[in-house]
């Protein structure tokens, strides 16, 4: 599953620079994330630093992009060039 960013977010920066895979980036208003880069750091964490940093709790998983474990080591190996 990738995770999202909600309009909750308040541009705090701290997790962009949190994200092993680079998929955080400044979208027009708000944080956003690439769901074809987020692994939920599957390969680099156990859990998803971006998720562990944010002070108001706004990165569920995103409803349109559910993935299973599977699947996101296999985008993580994709990332890595392996």
């Amino acid at each position: 599953m990738a995770l999202m960013i909600t309009d909750e977010c308040i541009n705090c920066d701290v997790c962009e620079p949190e994200c092993p895979n680079q998929a955080i980036y400044l979208g027009e208003e708000i944080y956003e994330i690439d769901p074809s880069k987020c692994t939920e750091c599957v390969g680099h964490f156990d859990e998803p630093q971006c998720v562990q940093v944010c002070p108001v709790a706004c990165i569920p998983i995103n409803p349109e992009h559910v993935e299973g474990q599977e699947s996101l080591w296999v985008k993580y190996r994709r990332l890595q060039g392996l």
